[in-house]
């Protein structure tokens, strides 16, 4: 059903006319997230430009009984950010000030809209910096990180998103404005801060963020091991573990995925079949006594070469093939679709082989690129969208990878969210009971489900439904759109 005008009226009133999009053509922008195989045209979006007009935003969309969805930079990688029909898109992009820098209680505050990297830029002159550092970080918004629990490359030591954040304002689906602080260690109740960050968006619409910042490291040290296996590329990287060492960070890319980056930004990594990123940082004497001990790890396990960064510029080179690697995937293939799951460290090289059997069995090449250190899996599954069948096909192998990761005793997701696009192997990893208290949660909090309803959980389908082609609206295809 068409937002009714009166509606667009009232959005007009509380924005600005030039706030409020409905030309075609620009709805087109916001028709997916990053995960651009499931798409679907929103009827309406509107870009606040303060948490007050967010807040009566949501208020106008309570009293009328309309879903939304709020959105950040459109970098998720699960659908997260789909549309609804008959729903509105906030988008909250234009929330992007840097509110307040306390460096002596380690703090910031900021808006939504915010870019993970920006709060680094600002702290960096007092000697600070943020940890979560997902791959986009240059574009993804603190919105969106703390919707979906962001990591990144160095969670293994530091922690996820949710590990970060002190205090969170948000617009509960009703309306009303809530302050959550959990800044007080071990404060009496439940971390209600906890429950917001990861939920997906299905809870509340954040309107400001505050983060704590961490002192720049004494010393940083980064290696980049080649080896002639990804098995002995695993082998060094348990055996780092098993020493008792924790690494800022251990990441691993295959050959599709270094092939990729070269061809991208030119990180003058080996040709190998695998290449391992290990850095360690903290105190100097601790890295300084730690680092030849990883140096040795990996040559016994194999390492064919290996690189020690001199300098800033020689790290920042390394970092750059890494953090390049999604978006690289374009130079070697038309398209690609991005999975996301976690196993055990010591199942990774049973899954990756497994992985390797599935791209000679589905005839698509799959690239891997990934936190080892935690087993967090990011295989990149290459296709070309021209030639029928293929998506399809791509579709299937990403829902077996995910298969693999739960029996290794893993999970379907590490950080990139269910989403929409996992919502079918919430099952596979919960039970129908573990499912139901989660949907108790929401609909305690939001019993209308107007918070960007139709993801992360999986709805029952109606009695005789027929599922339709992938490309049908997505929600429509999960058997939701009856509810709007």
């Amino acid at each position: 059903m068409p937002i009714r005008e009166r509606v667009v009226s009232e959005l007009e009133r509380i924005c600005g006319p030039g706030a409020v999009v409905r030309e075609p053509l620009q709805l087109l922008t916001y028709e997916c997230d990053a995960l651009p195989h499931m798409r679907a045209t929103p009827d309406l979006v509107v870009l606040p430009q303060s948490a007050a007009e967010v807040h009566q935003i949501v208020r106008l969309c309570a009293r009328e009984g309309i879903p939304f969805v709020a959105r950040g930079h459109g970098t998720g990688l699960s659908g997260g950010a789909l549309p609804v029909p008959g729903g509105i898109v906030i988008g909250l992009a234009r929330l992007n000030r840097v509110l307040e820098i306390d460096i002596p209680s380690r703090r910031v505050t900021v808006e939504p809209g915010v870019t993970n990297l920006d709060i680094t830029k600002h702290v960096a002159p007092y000697g600070y910096y943020y940890a979560p550092d997902p791959s986009s970080q240059q574009v993804c918004s603190i919105g969106g990180n703390v919707a979906e629990n962001s990591g990144g490359a160095h969670c293994l030591k530091y922690g996820f998103t949710v590990h970060h954040v002190l205090a969170l304002e948000a617009v509960m689906a009703d309306g009303e404005i809530v302050h959550l602080d959990s800044a007080i260690a071990g404060a009496p109740g439940p971390d209600l801060v906890g429950l917001i960050v990861g939920s997906e968006g299905t809870l509340a619409v954040v309107t400001r963020v505050t983060v704590r910042i961490l002192r720049k490291p004494e010393r940083v040290r980064t290696l980049l091991a080649a080896f002639d296996s990804i098995g002995a590329a695993g082998t060094a990287v348990s055996e780092i573990i098993a020493a008792g060492i924790v690494p800022a960070a251990v990441e691993m890319m295959d050959a599709l995925a270094i092939e990729a980056a070269e061809a991208a930004v030119h990180p003058n990594f080996p040709a190998a079949d695998a290449v391992l990123i290990v850095e360690l940082d903290g105190n100097a004497a601790e890295v300084e006594e730690l680092f030849p001990v990883v140096e040795a790890v990996c040559r016994r396990a194999g390492a064919t070469s290996i690189e020690i960064a001199r300098d800033d510029a020689q790290r920042a080179r390394i970092w750059r093939g890494r953090k390049a690697a999604f978006a690289a995937m374009g130079r070697v293939s038309p398209n690609y679709y991005v999975q996301d799951g976690v196993v055990p460290r010591t199942k990774l090289p049973e899954v990756l082989e497994r992985i390797r059997r599935l791209e000679a069995r589905c005839g698509l090449r799959i690239a891997n690129v990934f936190h080892a250190g935690d087993g967090n899996l990011h295989p990149l599954i290459c296709y070309d969208g021209k030639v029928p069948g293929q998506a399809d096909r791509a579709v299937e192998a990403a829902g077996e990878i995910l298969t693999y990761c739960v029996e290794a005793g893993g999970s379907i997701t590490g950080e990139h969210g269910v989403g929409l696009d996992k919502v079918d192997f919430m099952s596979r990893m919960f039970t129908e009971d573990d499912l139901e208290v989660m949907r108790r949660v929401r609909d305690a909090i939001d019993p209308r489900r107007l918070c960007n309803p139709g993801k992360l959980f999986p709805t029952p389908r109606l009695c005789g439904e027929v599922p339709g082609p992938y490309r049908e609206h997505p929600i429509e295809k999960a058997g939701l759109a009856e509810r709007f």
